[in-house]
């Protein structure tokens, strides 16, 4: 079955299910980002993540819903769950990683603590970008090029980690190693989920043409 303009209400529902998942997952991308970036009151900004987590976990509930009551689906339903759901990862990193900025204490973000984020952010923008146009296989070649992107800036992730982890064994003090290391492996795991959310679009386009 092709992708197309659905109009069919209970079909179109998913994507507007989609959507809505993406759309929140940029709001927590934005949300961290916006935390390392001016940080004040750690608290109510773990709490604001923690929300849009909540919302992240009740609209995958959603799509997991409608897939129960639809027999018919416009794309395939297990790449309907996977998208759900590799999305929903993502921000739930997203969240691992604000929630230890609180728990361990950090007195102050650092730099690949921004850039990461920075990152986080640019995939996590372009995940929406495509979930908005795969409803019409006309779209297929930029959601390509959007995978393309967004497996790119897996690698700048990747080497940031790298380059971070690097800088921190050069210093004394194990403890603050073992925090930051942690937060910056959920960032970069962030991004791989994000990698995994564009190939599953990548696939979507390429059975459906």
């Amino acid at each position: 079955m092709g992708l197309k303009e659905w109009i069919i209400p209970q079909e179109k529902v998913f994507f507007d299910l989609l959507e809505a998942i993406a759309v929140n997952l940029v709001s927590g991308a934005a949300a961290l980002s916006n935390f390392v970036r001016d940080y004040r009151d750690v608290p109510g900004n773990r709490k604001k993540l923690k929300d849009l987590e909540h919302l992240g976990d009740v609209a995958v509930h959603e799509v997991f819903e409608a897939l129960n009551r639809t027999f018919i689906t416009p794309i395939d339903r297990e790449d309907i769950t996977a998208l759900a759901s590799r999305m929903d990862d993502v921000l739930d990193l997203i969240y691992a990683a604000g929630h230890r900025l609180e728990l361990y204490e950090i007195r102050a973000p650092t730099k690949p603590m921004v850039d990461l984020s920075g990152v986080i952010m640019a995939s996590c923008e372009k995940i929406e970008e495509a979930v908005r146009l795969v409803h019409n296989i006309k779209n297929g070649d930029r959601i390509e090029a959007l995978s393309v992107e967004i497996n790119e800036l897996e690698n700048v992730a990747d080497d940031l980690l790298n380059a971070a982890t690097g800088e921190l064994f050069k210093s004394s003090d194990p403890i603050t190693i073992i925090k930051l290391k942690e937060i910056y492996e959920n960032m970069e795991a962030a991004t791989d989920r994000a990698e995994d959310v564009a190939n599953i679009l990548s696939d979507i386009v390429a059975k459906n043409r």
